[in-house]
């Protein structure tokens, strides 16, 4: 497991790092259950309503005067939209709220399937039950190891979204060349991949960044990176009501593919989902 303590480069503002462990966030528990895999929990706050494994946030629906959405860097997830608006087949791995699995319902017109890969038996019914999540004929859920899961299917993708990065970091497995074989095995020849990485915010700094970014390039032939600094300012906003980003970590959302795809500026359809994609775009980093 490779964890946010290890890709930390900079210390963090000791006077800022105090002021935000010292905001009572005022959770309150309404669904508890341990699982097989997890420690689930369903939590309620003035910032909105999250789920957790143990102590870590996997998902939530942040409700405040400030945003209303989806915990921010998923809304990165929403950039394939702008490179290719006639998806039909999508693989998520890692479900979360299902709330961006709706979302895609919404936006790709000719949309078929979503196939989605979770080892959580209980996310279904959580995301139903507490995140407005709506199921679909659309949708096909595979209880399921992710790597087993591309190890066994003979289907392809045009667009692959893995979400499996969380507060401890990341299983190691989701950065292996094989890991990558797989994930290059099951894209059509335009299709699209999409991952959610931790990084250090000094991204040129970070050896474990620098290094994962060449080993893409060693699968993908073009690559767009996301810092995630948008995502960060409303987070800090948000549940501390910090104007600055505090820790030296982020989420580093890479898009990549093996044909070149330009982004169109036909956001219409995302901001109809109350959602400003430009801002996101503009954390491009070369």
């Amino acid at each position: 497991m490779i964890t946010p303590e290890q890709l930390q480069i900079k210390k963090p503002n000791k006077k800022l790092l105090e002021q935000m462990n010292s905001v009572d966030l005022k959770e309150e528990t309404i669904f508890e259950k341990e699982s097989f895999f997890h420690n689930l929990k369903v939590v309620k706050s003035p910032v909105g309503i999250f789920l957790k494994y143990l102590e870590t946030y996997q998902a939530g629906f942040i409700n405040t005067k400030y945003y209303k959405g989806n915990l921010p860097y998923i809304n990165y997830f929403l950039i394939p939209y702008l490179m290719n608006k006639n998806i039909k087949d999508i693989l998520f791995i890692g479900f979360g709220s299902g709330r961006i699995i709706n979302q895609y319902e919404k936006i790709f017109e000719n949309l078929k399937r979503i196939d989605i890969v979770d080892l959580e038996e209980n996310i279904f019914e959580i995301a139903h039950k507490y995140f407005d999540f709506r199921q679909s004929k659309k949708q096909n859920f595979f209880l399921q190891d992710a790597i087993i899961y591309l190890k066994t299917t003979k289907k392809k993708y045009d667009l692959i979204v893995v979400d499996v990065a969380g507060n401890i970091g990341i299983d190691e497995r989701f950065i292996s060349d094989e890991y990558f074989s797989l994930i290059k095995d099951h894209l059509k020849s335009k299709g699209i991949f999409v991952s959610n990485m931790p990084s250090s915010r000094n991204i040129k700094e970070s050896k474990f960044s620098q290094d994962l970014i060449k080993k893409y390039k060693r699968h993908f032939e073009f690559l767009n990176l996301y810092n995630g600094e948008t995502s960060n300012k409303i987070f800090y906003k948000t549940f501390f009501n910090i104007d600055e980003i505090i820790l030296d970590i982020t989420n580093l959302i890479i898009i990549a593919s093996n044909k070149a795809q330009k982004l169109s500026k036909d956001y219409l359809k995302i901001q109809d989902l109350g959602i400003d994609i430009e801002s996101y775009i503009k954390d491009k980093i070369d």
